[in-house]
């Protein structure tokens, strides 16, 4: 490898393009690529721009090039943002069924495919009721 394709490689990764995009580039083996910047230590991280904070605690937030955005420094301040803001949650996947077993309207996230309002249902309109039989 030539010290113009070390830089051409530096200068792309930079860019934000994938070891596999850059190694297309340049004519090159992918796995080169990421070896050589494995060599180098590239930080694949950039700093957060600005706004870019943790909706929970507020705490900046390092985004990957060419990746969705990120919301959340962790999971723990995902889920405590979520339980405590249950109103502004999108979801998208609430059903509305009619229990089967006891005729009932439930509504039900994210499982299109539940016939019942509870297992006590289930069982009663599956088994006939038998308790133990």
């Amino acid at each position: 490898m030539t010290n113009e394709q070390k830089m051409l490689i530096l200068s792309l990764r930079a860019e934000g393009l994938g070891y596999r995009k850059v190694a297309d580039k340049l004519g090159i083996s992918e796995n080169t690529v990421k070896s050589f910047c494995r060599r180098q230590k590239e930080s694949t991280q950039v700093d957060a721009p600005s706004g870019s904070v943790c909706k929970c605690c507020g705490a900046p937030i390092q985004q990957m090039p060419g990746r969705k955005e990120k919301k959340f420094c962790s999971d723990k301040c995902r889920r405590e943002w979520w339980n405590s803001h249950l109103d502004q949650v999108d979801r998208r996947a609430i059903y509305e069924m009619t229990c089967p077993g006891c005729g009932k309207r439930f509504t039900v996230y994210g499982n299109a495919k539940r016939k019942y309002c509870s297992h006590e249902c289930y069982v009663s309109h599956r088994f006939g009721g038998r308790d133990g039989e």
